[in-house]
């Protein structure tokens, strides 16, 4: 069983991800970068922050049941690139993809020295190995302080991890060459799969 807290790691280093809870009104669904912290917790924390506008937050009780969906690279897979259209003409389209589905619990978290914490990680692992990394220290004095009043922390304390990767496991090698030999001519999101079709298989797979 590959480590899926550290594949969790991984990708949320890559992208975003849709924090889904649900509350009165239904379902509610917001875009935003975590910070993943695999050492605290039983199995692990999510941190990351709202924006006070937005209402989502408002939902929110001191143990919200969520799902935060973190996806990598996806595209479409044409059977055309298939040995197997030559040979027999049995094939039909599918989807390639990675992602992992962290479901957990949600609270929030207002302390204004948290905040600024918080703000100060998430920044420093974006600028990082920028030519000229911006620094939350770089505002004027005060300016930070006044702005995380604008934010609601969010804290997720992991209970289950779901990590799936479907890179074409299911077809003959030949079919696998063909597949990442169609994509890496196509899209930048394709040529991103068909780089993550090439690299070693450290996430837990999917035929």
């Amino acid at each position: 069983m590959s480590d899926a807290p550290g594949l969790l790691a991984q990708l949320a280093e890559r992208v975003p991800a849709t924090l889904v809870t649900v509350g009165p009104d239904g379902f509610s669904t917001s875009i935003l970068p975590m910070l993943v912290y695999t050492d605290e917790g039983a199995a692990g924390i999510l941190r990351g922050h709202l924006a006070r506008g937005n209402p989502q937050w408002r939902s929110l009780g001191d143990a919200t049941a969520c799902v935060a969906i973190f996806n990598g690279p996806d595209a479409y897979v044409s059977p055309g690139w298939y040995e197997e259209k030559r040979l027999t003409g049995k094939v039909v389209p599918t989807w390639n993809y990675v992602t992992v589905v962290v479901h957990g619990s949600l609270s929030m978290q207002q302390d204004p020295e948290w905040l600024l914490a918080h703000v100060r990680r998430l920044v420093d692992r974006h600028e990082a190995g920028r030519a000229d990394p911006w620094s939350i220290d770089d505002v004027p004095a005060g300016y930070a302080e006044t702005q995380v009043r604008a934010i609601v922390g969010l804290e997720l304390r992991i209970e289950r991890i779901e990590a799936k990767r479907k890179l074409s496991q299911n077809r003959s090698a030949e079919d696998i060459a063909g597949v990442i030999e169609g994509l890496s001519v196509g899209s930048p999101r394709e040529q991103d799969v068909a780089r993550e079709m090439t690299a070693p298989a450290s996430w837990p797979e999917r035929a």
